[in-house]
């Protein structure tokens, strides 16, 4: 572990047969679905592994032994709250309580992110106190900041496409730093044109 101040949270779900990725596996099916959401663990798990920043990976139910996470690299935790925002809250308040300077939150399916994505991002806390990636669904893949803000995860519709405008409106006095849109991937259109995926929509 490193003895950075930067701490990196992931948020992600235990990779179970019709637990993930279900509005996509509506369209591909549940084991086309899990094998699509193992590939995306593996690709977050190779974007963050050199990262020279603490980083705690926070499960949906159970911490699982001998997975992706390598457990001399990262921390791991169980996702504690009723729905995400508390479980956020919970994440980013131990983070600050156990004297972690800048934390930054992440999901575990999108393909479009990279190890300098993250770098930057932990970077731009430098000179603001928020920073925050819009996804295209109108939802955000990355928020970090050096001062909690409880509110950000409160009175929110998770997986609407509201979230990322409300959370800027909670940011609107504060000095935030905007990445660029990306892609996350929630349903079949995400993935239907992208090389990466066709090996799991051609699975019988």
């Amino acid at each position: 572990m490193t003895n950075s101040k930067n701490l990196l949270l992931i948020f992600t779900r235990n990779p179970e047969l019709g637990k993930c990725k279900t509005r996509l596996a509506a369209t591909i099916g549940d084991h086309a679905a899990l094998e699509v959401y193992k590939f995306l663990l593996q690709h977050t798990a190779n974007i963050t592994h050199g990262l020279n920043v603490h980083k705690k990976v926070y499960y949906s139910e159970s911490i699982w032994k001998d997975d992706v996470w390598d457990e001399k690299v990262y921390e791991k935790k169980v996702q504690q709250g009723n729905n995400l925002g508390e479980r956020m809250i919970q994440a980013f308040s131990e983070g600050f309580n156990n004297g972690f300077e800048k934390i930054i939150v992440i999901g575990s399916d999108m393909l479009d992110l990279s190890q300098s994505d993250i770098e930057n991002a932990f970077t731009a806390l430098d000179e603001d106190d928020f920073v925050i990636g819009p996804a295209e669904d109108g939802g955000y893949y990355l928020l970090g900041m050096k001062i909690f803000k409880p509110q950000l995860f409160q009175d929110k519709h998770w997986g609407k496409d509201t979230v990322f405008s409300d959370s800027m409106a909670d940011l609107q006095t504060e000095k935030v730093n905007v990445l660029p849109i990306k892609n996350d991937i929630d349903v079949y259109e995400d993935i239907k044109d992208i090389d990466a995926f066709q090996p799991f929509l051609k699975q019988p």
